[in-house]
Parts: C-alpha cells; structure tokens; sequence
C-alpha cells in the first residue's frame, strides 16, 4: 500500500502504502450512501469522521484495516495539531478511540493502528523522541507494548508491527542504529525472531521490509519486499519453516526506488502487489503460491512518473483492492475480482485535483472495503464501501 515518507525518513518509496512507511515523528457519525462517480454504481460507500479529526489540509479521518470475522475497522485520526489517534468502528457504526501510552503528541507523533485479526489491532506509536514502537490492543482495551532487540533508539528508528493474524503473531520491522531494516515475526507468546532477504542491502535505509495490513496471513506466511545495495526493490515470500524465496516482476525497473512491491497475501498464499517500471509507472500484479504471475493495468491510469495502478490488498477470495492514479494526478479506487473484471469506484464527495480522489486500503472476505478518500480541500475522510 503506497504511503507518503515523512519528515526526511530514508529511502524515498514511490510503492504499496502496506510498504516501507516509515512512521516518525453511540457516537454519531456523518453516514450517508453515496454511488461512484465513475459512472457505474457496485457498491454503497459510507463516510467515516471520527469525532476529533481536525478539519485542514492533511488531516482529517483515515480508514486503514478491517477485520474479517466482524467487518471491524481499524484506523487513525489526525487531530488539530497533526497528532495521531487510534480508532477501532465496530460493524453497527460505534466508534472506540485510544491512544497508546507513552504516544507523543507533537505534530507526526501518536497511534498508528495498521492491521485488525479476530478483533486484536496491530500497530506503532510514535514517542516524544520520535523513536517507534509496536503495540497490539485486545479486544477488552487492554494494550500491550514491545520493542525488537536491536532496533535503534534514534529519529525514525524503532519497531514496526504492521500485520497481525487469527494466531496471534505479529509481524514487522525495525530499524537499528545504523538505519538498515530488518524483518521480524513475533510468536503469540512473544518470542520474537528476525530474518534479512538474501541480497538485502545493508546500508542506511537498505534491507528487508514489509507492509501493513494483511502481509502476514492464517499459515505465518510472510510476504514483503527487500532492497538490495542499489536501492532496487524486490519481492520476497517467507514460509512458515522460515524458508526465503525472492522474485521480481518482468518489467520492474532496476533504478534506485523501482523493482517489485508485494502489498499483501490471502490464506492461499496468493500475493498482490504493485511494481515501478523504468519510468516510474506503477502496474499490478498477482502471483499464484505456484509462482505464476499475472499482471494488469486498470483503464484510465496515467503512464506519467508516479501515476499507474497500485493495489493495496487482497481478500480470501482473491479480490484484489487498490487504487489507480490518472493522467491528472488524481485517485481513483478500484475492486479487481478473482476472474479479472475491474469496478472501478469514487467517493461522491472526493477531491478531483492532483493528490485528491479515493483511496482504498484493504479489503475483508465479505468484500467490504475501507480506506479514505480526500476532498477538494485536502481533507482526509473515512470509507467503508459495502458490497
């Protein structure tokens, strides 16, 4: 899933937001069914505000996970002064907010939930230092925190927890001293283990990586990316024995910030996920756990630098989640099903400017979507589309 970096972190991605995104630094909800307007109406998308979100450029409300057992999302809010704070909405609309203690509150600072299994949310905290940390909260609130050992204590490193699944195991990164990544997984019990790709490089902003959301599935498969001493990505599956296998997508570039972004993988170790190509256009693609790759391009995506189809996730059922960037700049959601027809999808009331428009993030078995969509003032606002 393609996140925008911030405040500096190293490397510049152009990728899946579930990606290298380096984090530093009854209530009543505005609901109201709204079609696309793309023209073809599949589905019926519901606006998401938490209470507190603030209402300028960049902040607002962010859909980002949604659990399949109960269609629970998991998200953040962006308050007034840039702070981030975690929210969980349940499938009747109430909202739950929280914050992880020792969070900072400087602006880029807070909680960052990233991925939901069986009700237990995932994510990172942002302290006064601008160091990272893990935490998962139970379904009762009750927040547990932890840290890699050897992740570095500076600006921008830490720990990463960005995927949780139905056993309980989570899995990340974490940067050390010396700002190379590493991978981990960490076993329901908490017994933690780190893993490099082969061919990972080991300089600063170098190493193995993976996304948020659903880049760990049922089986502790493990999908990612890891980037090599020039700054190339490439796509790698780690099974659950710990075995390594590395792939690229024919047509990923091989300049610094091209090559292969996996963005997610389902129980039947399918993997999505997003490739740059050498003029920096994104297209999609789908390997098969027999390795059989497709790739697609949704009608109407740009072929400019930083324009193209981008997926952000993939279902149980092979539905496929993402969003696609046209020739203007704009963002534009898409649903991709397992026969290879596309419905593509706008929030009514997105942004049609450069940087605005819709923005899809995951995808549950049931086929609902979340995510968030930017309006025409550059604010962020929630979605759950229903099928």
């Amino acid at each position: 899933m393609r996140t925008a970096l911030v405040h500096g972190r190293s490397p510049r991605i152009v990728a899946p937001r579930g990606m290298l995104f380096l984090i530093l630094c009854g209530v009543t909800l505005s609901v109201s069914a709204c079609g696309s307007n793309s023209g073809a109406i599949h589905g019926v998308i519901i606006p998401i505000d938490v209470p507190g979100a603030g209402t300028a450029a960049g902040q607002g409300t962010l859909g980002w996970a949604i659990d399949d057992t109960a269609g629970v999302i998991a998200g953040r809010r962006i308050d007034a002064s840039n702070v981030r704070h975690g929210y969980s909405r349940a499938s009747d609309g109430t909202i739950t907010s929280f914050d992880v203690p020792g969070a900072g509150t400087g602006s880029g600072q807070g909680t960052f939930p990233f991925s939901i299994s069986s009700g237990v949310i995932a994510g990172v905290y942002v302290d006064a230092s601008n160091v990272n940390h893990s935490f998962f909260r139970a379904t009762d609130g009750t927040i547990t925190t932890f840290d890699v050992p050897g992740a570095g204590t500076g600006i921008g490193q830490g720990t990463q927890g960005r995927n949780i699944n139905t056993a309980g195991e989570i899995a990340g990164f974490y940067l050390d001293a010396s700002n190379v990544i590493h991978g981990f997984l960490r076993a329901s019990g908490g017994t933690i283990t780190s893993f490099d790709a082969p061919g990972a490089g080991t300089g600063s902003g170098q190493g193995t990586a993976l996304g948020g959301v659903d880049n760990l599935n049922a089986a502790g498969e493990v999908s990612g990316n890891y980037i090599d001493a020039s700054n190339v990505f490439h796509g790698f599956l780690r099974a659950s024995d710990g075995t390594i296998t590395t792939f690229d997508i024919s047509g990923a570039g091989t300049g610094s910030g091209q090559g292969t972004f996996p963005g997610g993988i389902n129980t039947t170790g399918t993997i999505a996920g997003t490739y740059v190509d050498a003029s920096n256009v994104n297209h999609g693609f789908l390997r098969a756990s027999d390795g059989t790759i497709t790739t697609f391009d949704i009608s109407g995506a740009g072929t400019g630098s930083g324009e193209g189809t981008t997926t952000e996730n993939i279902n149980a059922t092979g539905e496929i989640v993402g969003q696609f960037v046209d020739a203007s700049k704009v963002n534009h959601g898409f649903l991709r099903a397992p026969d290879g027809t596309i419905t593509a999808f706008d929030a009514r009331a997105a942004g049609t400017a450069s940087n605005q428009g819709t923005i899809p993030v995951s995808n549950d078995a049931a086929g609902q979507i979340t995510g968030y969509y930017v309006d025409a003032s550059a604010v962020h606002h929630g979605f759950l589309r229903t099928p």
